[in-house]
């Protein structure tokens, strides 16, 4: 009986002992744990985008919108997470539509680590009061530096130009002489505000001769043209949070 338990005990031991690498952690599981400690390592910034159709993404798909292209770009740098961004913006809205759903929002008393505007087109469109833009954009501008705690961390993105898309391409003499005047008091109230402000019209421009470049409604960009204007500033954006 004594032989026969030793027997058993010699065989139990060796048994475990080659099984010992068998059940240390797989090379996959080992890379996977090391992923997710570099990402807990990095800090997360949270980034909300303000607008209308241009912003949303209208008639792309929600990955195609600027805002979450520009998310996932950014988190390919090393050392960078940006989250799925905040997007508060709808088709068709104004300065006064996005200023009633910040208050409907109560986002003046959250905090968001990187925001962006791109406001007035529907304003331009709907023939609106340049003057009364210009008092609600910067308004939009400094409730969106209070949300980010800091000018440095706000950008302003200009208004596209859809003279130059398929609908408006036969009142483009009217619509882009229109558009740039609410980009020059665009531009200026961002400036002294000491907001970065990022100029995308021109590749707007490029659309009615660049196929791709429109959306199948005829009118706003394609996810295509969307990723040009990401092309264009990411690097920028990046240094904004760096």
């Amino acid at each position: 009986m004594k032989n026969i338990l030793q027997f058993i005990t010699a065989i139990s031991f060796l048994l475990t002992a080659c099984a010992g690498p068998e059940n240390q952690a797989p090379e996959n599981d080992v890379q996977s744990q090391a992923v997710e400690k570099q990402v807990h390592q990095t800090d997360t910034i949270t980034y909300l985008a303000l607008g209308d159709s241009y912003t949303i993404g209208q008639s792309v798909v929600k990955e195609g919108a600027w805002p979450v292209q520009l998310a996932a770009k950014l988190s390919q740098t090393r050392g960078i997470y940006v989250s799925s961004p905040t997007i508060l913006a709808t088709t068709g809205w104004t300065t006064t539509d996005l200023s009633q759903a910040i208050d409907a929002a109560g986002l003046d008393n959250e905090h968001y680590d990187l925001v962006s505007l791109l406001i007035g087109v529907n304003n331009e469109y709907q023939k609106l009061s340049i003057d009364d833009y210009a008092a609600e954009f910067s308004d939009l501008l400094e409730r969106a530096i209070q949300i980010a705690g800091d000018s440095s961390r706000v950008f302003v993105v200009s208004i596209p130009d859809y003279g130059y898309s398929p609908f408006g391409y036969a009142n483009q003499s009217t619509i882009s002489p229109s558009i740039e005047a609410y980009n020059r008091v665009c531009k200026e109230i961002t400036l002294s505000h000491g907001v970065k402000h990022y100029n995308i019209t021109p590749i707007s421009q490029e659309a009615i001769e660049t196929a791709g470049f429109i959306a199948m409604d005829g009118l706003h960009p394609s996810a295509v043209q969307y990723g040009s204007w990401v092309d264009s500033f990411y690097q920028d954006v990046m240094n904004q949070i760096k």
